[in-house]
Parts: structure tokens; C-alpha cells; sequence
């Protein structure tokens, strides 16, 4: 079966006129080379080979019943369609008004742009076309329910317009936490569309939070939208989504960090290409960095660390501090430390921090971004994951784990999604 929205599929109208001149010239050819006959290998034929009419679609709205009130506003229309070779879809409201939507992958399926109104009923039309030309069709007129009281909250932390760095994961949050029997019907709800096209996955990190990463890096300078079509959906205990989500970004040019432990260095890569080789001073043995897989999290030009009321007065300190990037919750910075600088390249002897000079602190504050990459290798402790955005310290089968939805491989590059592979 063949789903379409508008109009007919221009990739099958190729394909049926293809077969259909193929086997005018077959018949041309056979009748060239035969003494004639009835031919009963073509056309539709019934179960005694005699000619028969081509079966007629027939069509069924599966969901919203007819008549049916109280329907979420988050509703698609789901129907079974058979012997079809077009299928269209048409949601209009009370006055007549069309609403947008688009068919789903699956075929049986169609989901409006944006959230219904409340209180608002609405006519649904699926119309299927057979082999015969003839249309058959189905209607479906339901009423949305009044707007709920128990409403949750979707944010993104990252706004329309952002430019972020390749390991930028995406991060939607929620005002209440989503139950696990839940988690599933919201996630078919959230598309990531990248250009150029990046393989990724949603990873639930907690009942509250989403977050999205590619399999690799994003590409330099893609654009990325997300949406959450969340609106009126139904979130568990009575609870329903506020409204739809919408966010376009872009991620800017590479810039990868690489540190050393062994080398006491730190090598910058900017679209493959080393830029600049750092030397660095770590956390010195009591008070180790963490080796890893970091992005930045925010920037500070100027800041205060202040740990006496952690670490009391004996081993707190109170320090202004230049060129500051976050990389994990637990306090761990790349910043400027001017007092460092002789034992850069040399001597760990930092809080657990990555000390910079000023120079190289203010060169790297100048071209990084928010999401940029930061890998740290060879010191005594491991990052844990959770103490920062470290989506990226997770192997990719780790990641797939957290996603409420069955991991699906994309389609080879090339392959035709009409056709369906051979197993």
C-alpha cells in the first residue's frame, strides 16, 4: 500500500507507467511470436484464471471513533487502509477550516501539526483509491475534551537561534516527572531533523529529563530543529502536555580538546586540523581531574571559586578567577591560573581544574562555544557519568539504552524506500 497526503506518490507514478510500458511490450513481442490464443497471464483473474474486475480498496478510521468526546488534543488519526493505492487524509474543524498534518512513516497514520483545540469538533476524511480509480471512503466526527487542569511544563535549554558546539546534546525538560508506561507515547512525539541527515537517539536521563545526541559528533555547521508534540497529550495520573515545543539551532565550526596527562598538554583541533598545542597543569594527587569525555557547559569571563564553607579554612579558598569554562557539576573548570604557569607542561597541581596561562586561557575562551567537546586521558579518576552533560562518556550502545523507543538503524544510503529488503 501506497500513503500519501496531497497527491499521488510521483516516485510510483514512474514505477506504474515503467511496468505498464514494459508489459505493452511484452504483449507486442508474444504477439509476434505466437499464433495467437487467449492470454490469461495478465490482469486481475479469479481462481478459475478467468478475467476479473481489480479488488476495491476499502477504508476504516480505526481512531477517533465516530461520535466520540472527551478525545485528547493530541489525537492523530489512525486507519487501515486496503487494496489502496492512494491514500488521503483531511481534518477540518466546526467551521470548515482545514488542519495541517502529516501522514506517519507507518502508513496507517496521520498526525496533525499541532495540538487541537479544546472543546472544538472536528471531521476526519480518509479517502483510498484502488486500482479501479474508485475512491472509498471513511468519516470520523469527535469533539476534543475541555482544557485540563493538571498541565505539565516542556522547556528546552537551548533557544531558537543558538550556535553551539558538535557535542552539544539536546536537552528538553519537564515540570513533572513522566512515568516509564508513558515515556514511549511522548517519544514518538519528538523528531530531530539535522541537516546534512546525522544518525541519533533520545536517552532519558531521568523521569524529568530528555536529552538527544547524534552516533558521532554533530557535523560541523549543520542546522538541527526539534519538536515536541506534546500538546494535549495525555502524561499520566490526569496530567497532560502545556503546549507543542519547537527549537532550530546550529552547530558551529569543530573545535575538539584533547588533554594529556602523560604529556601535560592539550591539543585544539579545529575541523580535523591541530590549531594550537596547550601545556596544562591537573589536579595534583589528592584532588585529581577526571579523565573523560566533557563539554562545555557555560563560560565565565570573570568569576569567584569559593570553597571555604565546603572545605573549611584550613583547605578552602576564596580565588578570583579569568577565561572560566565549565565541565562538570563537581566543579571542574578550564581557567586562566597565572599562578600556575611555571608548573604548566610539567606538575599537576591544580584542584582538579585544568590550568591554562592567561595568554592561552584568553585564546581559548575567545573560540570555543557552549557544547564544545573536551577529552581528558590518563589521570587517577574516571568521570562519572551525570556530573556534567557527559552524554559523549557513554559508548553508543550505552546510549541507545536509555531511549524508551526500540533503537531502528536508518535506511542505507541510497536505498529505495519502497522497496523492502531482502532478509
Amino acid at each position: 500500500m501506497r500513503v500519501v497526503q496531497d497527491q499521488p506518490t510521483r516516485r510510483g507514478g514512474r514505477r506504474r507507467a515503467l511496468a505498464a510500458g514494459l508489459l505493452a511490450a511484452a504483449l507486442t513481442l508474444t504477439a509476434a511470436c505466437t499464433s495467437g490464443g487467449d492470454d490469461k497471464s495478465s490482469g486481475w483473474r479469479d481462481g478459475d484464471g478467468n478475467a476479473a474486475p481489480p479488488p476495491k480498496a476499502a477504508v476504516t478510521i480505526v481512531e477517533p471513533a465516530a461520535d466520540v468526546k472527551d478525545v485528547p488534543a493530541s489525537t492523530g488519526i489512525t486507519f487501515t487502509a486496503k487494496e489502496s493505492q492512494e491514500t488521503t487524509v483531511e481534518l477540518k474543524d466546526s467551521s470548515g477550516e482545514a488542519v495541517e498534518g502529516t501522514l506517519a512513516a507507518d502508513g496507517g497514520s496521520w498526525l496533525p501539526s499541532g495540538a487541537l483545540e479544546y472543546g472544538e469538533t472536528y471531521t476526519a476524511t480518509v479517502t483510498a483509491t484502488g486500482d479501479d480509480g474508485r475512491p472509498a471512503t471513511a468519516t470520523s466526527t469527535f469533539t476534543t475534551m475541555a482544557k485540563p487542569a493538571k498541565q505539565v511544563r516542556i522547556s528546552s535549554f537551548l533557544g531558537d537561534g543558538q550556535v553551539v558546539g558538535v557535542g552539544m546534546p539536546l536537552i528538553v525538560k519537564f515540570g513533572r516527572a513522566i512515568p516509564e508506561d508513558h515515556r514511549d507515547d511522548l517519544q514518538r512525539r519528538m523528531t530531530v531533523t539535522a541537516t546534512p541527515a546525522q544518525e541519533g537517539i533520545w536517552h532519558w536521563v531521568s523521569p524529568t529529563e530528555v536529552r538527544y545526541r547524534p552516533k558521532e559528533f554533530w557535523k560541523a555547521n549543520s542546522t538541527v530543529s526539534y519538536r515536541i508534540q506534546a500538546g494535549g497529550l495525555p502524561l499520566g495520573d490526569g496530567w497532560y502536555g502545556r503546549s507543542d515545543l519547537s527549537v532550530d539551532v546550529k552547530i558551529g565550526p569543530s573545535l575538539v580538546m584533547t588533554v594529556d596527562n602523560r604529556t601535560k598538554r592539550m591539543t585544539v583541533a579545529k575541523d580535523g586540523n591541530v590549531v594550537k598545542t596547550i601545556p596544562v597543569s591537573l589536579g595534583k594527587k589528592s584532588t585529581p581531574s577526571s579523565s573523560g569525555t566533557m563539554v562545555v557547559i557555560e563560560k565565565l569571563r570573570k568569576t569567584v571559586f569559593d570553597t571555604l564553607e565546603e572545605l573549611g579554612p584550613e583547605d578552602g579558598y576564596r580565588t578570583k578567577i579569568d577565561y572560566a569554562q565549565r565541565l562538570t557539576w563537581g566543579g571542574e573548570f578550564i581557567h586562566a591560573a597565572p599562578w600556575s604557569e611555571g608548573q604548566q607542561g610539567t606538575v599537576n597541581v591544580s584542584h582538579g581544574c585544568v590550568n591554562v596561562s592567561m595568554a592561552n586561557g584568553a585564546w581559548l575562551f575567545a573560540n570555543t562555544r557552549i557544547g564544545d567537546p573536551i577529552t581528558v586521558k590518563g589521570t587517577e579518576r574516571r568521570l562519572q557519568n551525570g556530573n556534567g552533560w557527559t552524554d559523549w562518556n557513554m559508548s553508543w550502545e550505552e546510549y541507545v539504552k536509555g531511549s524508551a523507543l526500540p533503537y531502528e538503524p536508518p535506511a542505507a544510503e541510497g536505498a529505495d524506500p519502497d522497496v523492502t529488503p531482502t532478509p
